[in-house]
């Protein structure tokens, strides 16, 4: 989820009730935070065990925590994608031991998907989990073209080490322009009390 905040102190205070997520069946962890680059623009990240979990909390208890962040924020983007593999680890929706999350969403030429996916288990994957202060991330995908790459990383600076010294070299090896149609993307400071 992505959204504009326009309350930042009333957002925060409703993003700590998200703790009531604890116990929900099929939940499994949450966590977010604030745009390095637009302070205005949260992000946060929920992870579930199928879809048919989070279809049943979205019809029984998200409203009610949902209410405590109403009129805190506008223009909230939401989009569901399903796991595809993991980058370097088993992916596990921890945050407390990272301090940043990339995240890329990216919409890819119809005839370029499958390229686009073993350019990422081939390319990016392998250069991802060699530098140091990568933790661990994830691969999803969602119809309609659409993939998200979602990293944690233990710092910022070696995030920023990994962009200057490799990404240019592996977009080009990738091939990455080929396949991407569109493209967005942030760097999160994540935020430990938003962590569920």
């Amino acid at each position: 989820m992505r959204c504009a905040v326009v309350d930042r102190r009333g957002f925060e205070r409703g993003q700590r009730k998200w703790a009531g997520l604890l116990g929900e069946p099929g939940f499994r962890g949450q966590g977010g935070g604030w745009s390095r680059a637009r302070p205005e623009t949260a992000h946060v990240f929920s992870f579930w065990e199928s879809r048919a979990f989070y279809d049943s909390f979205m019809a029984r208890s998200h409203d009610r925590l949902a209410a405590a962040q109403a009129g805190t924020y506008k223009d909230a983007q939401v989009k569901l994608f399903d796991h595809r593999f993991d980058v370097k680890t088993g992916f596990e929706p921890k945050f407390a031991d990272a301090d940043v999350a990339r995240v890329a969403h990216c919409r890819i030429h119809e005839e370029r998907v499958e390229h686009f996916a073993l350019m990422q288990e081939k390319v990016w994957n392998p250069a991802m989990a060699g530098s140091p202060g990568m933790l661990r991330g994830l691969f999803g995908e969602a119809p309609g073209h659409e993939f998200l790459i979602l990293s944690l990383w233990n710092s910022a600076a070696e995030h920023g080490k990994y962009r200057e010294e490799r990404v240019e070299r592996l977009g080009l090896r990738a091939q990455t322009e080929a396949d991407i149609a569109a493209m967005s993307g942030d760097i999160v400071r994540l935020e430990p009390s938003w962590t569920v």
